[in-house]
């Protein structure tokens, strides 16, 4: 019985009349007697059985049909490669199969699990459903509905062990007819339709079951593709888990794939870490993942795992090194300790591969197996695919590792700013006196009262846009190059591939000179690894003329990221010197700030450079604040800012590409508590009401003039925000100074700065700097002057 019925959208009518049309034009054309008499012996001979083109609907007996089923798709399933292809006939979405291969016979018969159903992985009734339906759209309607998407079936072998087949299904043999069930589809239910994807009900209303004839067959053809499965399924694993992590699961799951991919059930796999300097292996530390060379080896010495061959191999050529018979190999090295180990284990074969990453040697995979020559240079090649993935993973890993040393230095080591260190070792002091042995006392939380906070920021003006700019220029070089490969093998041999390929890049080139977005730069690495390379390498064992221009291309990607990411390493080397240059003068002139009054000051790094100063009497204990204090600080930061404008472009003088940068300062007229985060080891603003301060600090540098459309910060000029007019009239005083000075230019403005969320009533002075030449300020050139001579 037909137990799909009722639930698609379809009438099944297993037919052969695509087949009979077809035989009947090529009677038409066939000029070779043999050849006509056996298609027209075909046609006469179908004349008895009407039912077979007219459409059967009680297809679940064919037997009585088996002959002329056979006759009929002789041509379709040639004996000659019945042992080859899997394929098998069927009745579409009914699961109704006909004639099959005998290889596909063979695998379904291997299947000792009597529940196992022959359907896809991840099948969905109401998906496929909805599949259906897009089919009648696109055949019947004639729209264009891309559905497309791979379908795989997962069958297990005689072993129990999963194998996976990709599907392509030929449905040149269908027709479909709408009966008088079938509600007309308009463009509107189309675009309703594909606004409610997985509205299953909605589908049904417009396609009801059984509402259409399918009136056909359909061809399923399965390659298999365990390895390739396999492979894409490690290299998800690499990418979205840490192999090194203390999770049996996913280190099973590693060692599972491998045993897919080489068809080993007895495989297992371990990691060494290689250090560089050192030239030592180390543990990865997972509870898991175990390493057959370091169980080997005393002091993780390097050399004296391997023979003087496999060290040659493996840590200086960075080759894979097999071992296929592993009793002749510890019989031909005797001293060689890692032989012995592996003799001992039972262990009859292995691979020793090198994972490196910019020619640098990270680690060593390896693979062992109980059988001689399970393991060989032969299928070695195998890891070809997943290497690469496995050195990300490994590079993240050591990262990470270095990462967490370095937070336990930190943790342990932290320095503590000069002006408040008085305040730790007093309250440290304190600790010591009152512990006792049978007390755990904690160190206070450090605050310091009635502090007045000067921020300042200097940072690169559209620095995303800038990034953006480089990796897009980087990334049209390196496509064209591809694309002047592929057009010249194009023009040699008119190969579809190569035609397809160079669409592709040539869209890609398209999108990118209209901008990036943030996958464009992952999708186009995808497009050049996975869908380019491999036609590259063809390209180079085919077409002599081409090697050149192959081999040239392949030596700049062999060479790491430097040959294609040259615009980009030139943006993050001019921002890193230019932030380098800004952090180490900023730390000058604050020595000499700190002559004016011991304060609080640190800096950090961004795409600029910010800072925070805090003053105040709890800060200094031994000195008399006053606010003439806080006036010099003010205006030590306005020239300090001035001059850092100045360094950031005189820095440019010598780089190939020319930034732009915007300067603020924050002036809060109000005093704040900070205090000591023990757990982030740097000091914050304490309590709520303070906390208004640093949310204008992290939003103030992308606000808006009131009212308009125009950034608060602006090339060539310095920001001031405030609060309160007292702060206006004060900081106009320092401004009059320094335009006397030659630090600042006659263009002052006084704007009103757009709310804020939870914050208000911000005002802002923007006055003009002035740049010079040298050292010292007698003239100054504004900022339009100093652009101009720049791109001189």
């Amino acid at each position: 019985m037909d137990h799909y019925k009722d639930i698609y959208p379809f009438q099944i009518k297993l037919s052969f009349q695509k087949i009979r049309d077809n035989f009947q034009k090529r009677l038409l054309t066939e000029s070779n007697s043999i050849s006509r008499n056996y298609i027209q012996g075909i046609l006469d001979y179908s004349e008895s059985y009407p039912e077979l083109f007219n459409g059967i609907e009680n297809y679940e007996n064919l037997k009585p049909y088996e002959e002329q089923i056979k006759m009929l798709l002789d041509d379709l399933f040639p004996d000659i490669l019945t042992y080859n292809e899997i394929k098998v006939a069927t009745v579409p979405f009914r699961n109704k199969m006909f004639r099959k291969t005998k290889r596909f016979e063979s695998i379904l018969n291997s299947v000792s699990d009597k529940s196992f159903e022959f359907l896809p992985r991840n099948f969905n009734i109401e998906k496929d459903y909805i599949l259906a339906c897009i089919i009648i759209l696109n055949t019947y309607y004639k729209y264009t509905i891309d559905f497309f998407r791979p379908e795989y079936y997962d069958i297990p072998d005689a072993d129990g062990n999963l194998r996976n087949y990709r599907l392509f299904v030929n449905a040149d043999f269908v027709e479909l007819f709408p009966t008088k069930n079938a509600p007309e589809i308009t463009d509107a239910d189309v675009d309703q339709l594909l606004n409610r994807q997985n509205d299953i009900d909605f589908w049904k209303e417009k396609f009801p079951p059984d509402s259409w004839i399918f009136k056909g067959f359909t061809i399923l053809n399965l390659t298999d593709v365990t390895i390739d499965n396999s492979i894409s399924e490690i290299k998800t694993l690499l990418l979205n888990s840490n192999i090194f992590s203390d999770s049996r699961a996913i280190s099973l799951k590693m060692v599972n794939i491998l045993k897919s991919i080489f068809s080993l059930p007895k495989l297992e796999f371990g990691f060494a870490l290689f250090n560089e300097e050192t030239e030592k292996f180390q543990q990865s530390h997972s509870n898991y993942i175990d390493s057959f060379i370091l169980n080997s080896i005393s002091d993780n010495g390097c050399k004296e795992a391997f023979c003087h061959g496999a060290y040659a191999a493996i840590v200086n050529q960075h080759k894979y090194f097999s071992i296929t018979d592993v009793d002749a190999y510890a019989q031909k090295n005797k001293s060689n300790k890692f032989a012995n180990y592996l003799q001992a284990k039972g262990i009859k074969s292995a691979i020793l591969a090198p994972v490196t990453k910019n020619d640098k040697l990270l680690a060593i995979l390896e693979l062992v197996s109980y059988s001689k020559n399970d393991l060989n240079n032969i299928n070695a090649t195998k890891l070809d695919d997943i290497v690469p993935y496995i050195a990300e993973t490994v590079q993240s890993y050591k990262q990470e590792r270095q990462n967490r040393i370095k937070a336990i230095i930190q943790s342990e080591y932290t320095s503590i700013h000069p002006s408040v260190e008085w305040k730790f070792e007093e309250e440290a002091e304190k600790l010591f006196a009152e512990s006792a042995p049978d007390k755990n006392n904690e160190l206070k939380e450090i605050r310091f009262h009635k502090v007045h906070p000067l921020f300042g920021q200097i940072d690169i003006a559209d620095s995303s846009t800038e990034r953006n700019s480089a990796i897009q220029n980087d990334l049209i070089y390196q496509l064209n190059e591809v694309l002047n490969i592929v057009n010249s093998a194009l023009e040699i041999q008119a190969l579809p591939v190569f035609e397809q390929l160079s669409y592709r890049i040539t869209d890609a080139l398209s999108h990118l000179t209209e901008g990036i977005t943030a996958s464009t730069e992952e999708k186009t690495d995808k497009l050049l690894k996975q869908d380019a390379q491999p036609v590259l390498e063809y390209i180079l064992k085919t077409i002599p003329s081409c090697h050149a221009m192959v081999e040239q291309y392949m030596e700049k990607s062999s060479a790491g990221a430097k040959a294609f990411h040259k615009n980009r390493d030139v943006f993050d080397e001019t921002v890193s010197s230019i932030n380098s240059s800004l952090a180490s003068f900023i730390d000058m002139k604050q020595v000499e700030a700190q002559k004016l009054f011991p304060h609080y000051f640190d800096r950090y790094k961004t795409d600029g450079v910010e800072h925070n100063m805090y003053i105040g009497q709890s800060i200094a204990k031994d000195l008399t604040f006053s606010k003439v204090v806080l006036e010099n600080l003010r205006l030590w930061q306005l020239s300090v800012m001035c001059e850092m404008e100045n360094k950031f472009y005189k820095i440019q003088e010598v780089k190939h590409i020319k930034l732009s940068s915007r300067s603020l300062i924050l002036a809060f007229n109000n005093t704040l508590t900070i205090h000591y985060r023990m757990d982030e080891k740097h000091f914050d603003v304490d309590g709520s009401y303070n906390a208004r301060y640093e949310i204008i600090k992290k939003r103030i540098d992308k606000a808006y003039i009131k009212n308009s459309e125009e950034r608060i910060t602006s090339r060539g000029k310095l920001t001031i925000v405030y609060s309160q007019l007292e702060t206006q009239e004060e900081y106009l005083k320092y401004i009059t100074y320094l335009q006397r000075k030659q630090y600042l230019n006659a263009e002052v403005e006084l704007l009103d700065v757009e709310d804020l969320q939870g914050v208000s009533g911000l005002k802002a002075i923007r006055v003009g700097i002035l740049y010079h030449n040298g050292n010292t300020p007698d003239t100054g050139i504004t900022y339009e002057n100093l652009i101009e001579s720049m791109h001189e």
